[in-house]
């Protein structure tokens, strides 16, 4: 097998994990006892629980730490956990509208944060 040939065969094997693992990272139980996702700051604030799945549109506002944001919908404000290589593909700055989604993470003495699984730009 050419070296070329080889290359290309590796990346199109890459690639195509990436789109499996997109895929499956996008599925969610919606069965007995499945937990409703939650769409909007607020609502995580009223009643945080540990574990509960979120899909927020809106803007990192600011940066608090090297994985830590200040995120917003347009009506409340929450501390947003991602990891870099969620912020690797493209730049976004604070005009840029994005979903995240990922789950509420309870902390005693700093409260409710989302922990981000997914980020989307959206304009």
């Amino acid at each position: 097998m050419s070296r070329n040939l080889a290359t290309s065969l590796g990346a199109a094997v890459l690639a195509a994990a990436a789109l499996l693992a997109a895929g499956t990272a996008a599925a969610q139980y919606t069965g007995p006892g499945a937990r409703a996702t939650l769409t909007s700051v607020q609502a995580v604030l009223d009643k945080p629980v540990d574990d509960q799945p979120v899909r927020l549109q809106g803007r990192l506002v600011r940066q608090l730490s090297s994985d830590k944001f200040l995120f917003s919908d347009g009506q409340a404000d929450i501390r947003v956990e991602i990891k870099p290589r969620l912020l690797a593909a493209q730049p976004v700055s604070e005009t840029t509208r994005v979903e995240i989604a990922g789950e509420v993470d309870r902390h005693r003495r700093q409260g409710a944060e989302i922990e981000v699984d997914a980020l989307r730009v959206l304009n």
